[in-house]
């Protein structure tokens, strides 16, 4: 017991590492640790008042993501990988912005840990991709990535995935609907095998939830998927009103019904 006990002890003493950021953005790689992005020059202490993850206000020593992004231009894609298999596809614009709605990399400080997002859920760290004044961007919940491992630089969705690809006579509001259901799903969920998100399910194969969701009941897991099934691992976020307007919710359930006579 006594051994035991110094074991312990010795553990506690050791230091704690720091995490590592991985950027793909071109043909090689660089690494950033929590401790090196503690210390950046551009690190600054702020205030998110409507955390979504956290669902309340948070206070984060965050560096502009702009910052890291070196050489990557605003026709550029990106996409931010999470631990858990989480993959946000963002296109480069609304990140190198400097305002009204700007993009931070959130660092969690190795000797100050954040909190759980919930019970028996990990935390949002080691790095989250937070915004201030969010609601000028138009910035939904899923472009608040957290648990980021890897931030790469890739071939825009449509060119990586055509099986996502609505059909060459598509209407503007299925193509719009296109357009948000990479911004909006593509990261937890595939569609006809495609995608590479690995958290949800596919969203084609072998159903499409337009074909076993009453309309009402669909737009309604949508907007809270709690209010119709409630499981304790539940990531999947509410879309308020806010965050996707109605004529937005029309467009991409226009393309999943769509795609649903698509499947390949």
């Amino acid at each position: 017991m006594r051994l035991c006990l110094i074991f312990l002890l010795a553990l506690a003493s050791l230091p704690l590492h720091a995490a590592q950021l991985k950027l793909e953005l071109g043909t090689t790689s660089t690494q950033w640790d929590s401790e090196a992005l503690l210390k950046h020059p551009q690190a600054r202490d702020i205030r998110i008042d409507e955390d979504v993850s956290y669902k309340k206000a948070m206070n984060y020593r965050a560096v502009p993501l702009a910052a890291l992004l070196e050489g990557i231009k605003p026709d550029d894609h990106l996409q931010a990988v999470a631990l858990d298999g989480f993959a946000a596809e963002m296109p480069a614009a609304p990140l190198l912005e400097n305002g009204p709605a700007q993009a931070w990399i959130a660092v969690e400080d190795p000797a100050r840990p954040w909190p759980a997002l919930g019970q028996d859920k990990p935390g949002a760290g080691p790095f989250y991709l937070v915004w201030t004044n969010p609601k000028a961007g138009n910035i939904s919940p899923e472009q608040w990535p957290y648990q980021i491992a890897t931030i790469r630089r890739l071939d825009p969705v449509a060119v990586r995935f055509p099986a996502l690809l609505p059909a060459s006579d598509a209407s503007a509001t299925v193509n719009r609907g296109f357009a948000l259901f990479q911004k909006n799903c593509l990261a937890c969920h595939r569609l006809n095998g495609a995608g590479d998100a690995q958290f949800g399910p596919d969203l084609n194969r072998p159903y499409n939830p337009t074909e076993y969701f009453r309309p009402e009941f669909l737009r309604r897991y949508i907007r809270n998927p709690q209010s119709l099934r409630q499981w304790p691992q539940a990531r999947m976020p509410e879309f308020t009103v806010e965050a996707l307007p109605d004529a937005d919710l029309d467009a991409l359930l226009a393309y999943l019904s769509h795609m649903a006579k698509r499947k390949s």
